[in-house]
């Protein structure tokens, strides 16, 4: 983590602009192209949405623009993000958050999702979850194939954890589509870091093997 000296910041008019909003959040969704990145989880006997978690924030963590928080007023810019993010077990309707460290690998970080998810018993660990902002949150509504999305959030103009979601893929022709969101923060994300951060994570989805 290091602190970024705003007054001699390249994005210091926008941080300040946005900054003042009441709520500067904005979302973005679209589809992603799955085909590849389903056949490879299927294969491996893999979770898909563990899979999705591990390659939705590995992209996002080699972009800064996603790692920028403000704490006590200032500008701090993580080295890393981890997921937080909704999970559920087959005998249980009700949803819990994990909180998972990132691992340098998908399968390793399957692994342990799939163990904390079997091990933990709170819903809500806010021990855990309270006072970080080196996360990102992440849910899936897989029984929707949406086309926008919310989330309910309390109003924070300096709340900058991005927010990840998708939602149930779908066959349109030969391909297999994942509606897929993006919540963040405009004081430090713009549309172009958003669609950089879209292409990176499709070039990821692609290219796995």
């Amino acid at each position: 983590m290091k602190y970024i000296d705003v007054e001699n910041w390249k994005r210091r008019e926008h941080y300040q602009f946005f900054g003042r909003m009441d709520y500067p959040q904005y979302n973005v969704c679209m589809n992603l192209d799955v085909t590849n990145f389903v056949r490879f989880t299927r294969a491996n006997h893999l979770s898909f949405y563990y899979s999705m978690i591990f390659a939705s924030t590995s992209v996002m963590n080699d972009m800064d623009e996603f790692k920028y928080r403000i704490r006590d007023g200032k500008v701090i810019l993580h080295d890393r993000l981890h997921p937080s993010f909704t999970d559920m077990l087959p005998s249980d309707d009700l949803f819990k958050f994990l909180l998972v460290e990132m691992e340098e690998t998908l399968v390793d970080f399957v692994k342990k999702s799939d163990a904390k998810n079997q091990a933990q018993t709170v819903y809500f660990p806010m021990d855990e979850i309270a006072g970080r902002d080196d996360l990102v949150y992440i849910t899936c509504l897989p029984w929707v194939s949406f086309t926008h999305l919310s989330h309910t959030i309390s109003l924070n103009r300096e709340d900058a954890v991005p927010r990840v979601s998708w939602g149930k893929y779908f066959e349109d022709r030969d391909r297999i589509l994942l509606p897929f969101s993006v919540q963040v923060n405009h004081a430090f994300v713009d549309g172009l870091h958003v669609g950089r951060y879209v292409e990176s994570l499709q070039n990821y989805l692609d290219n796995i093997v």
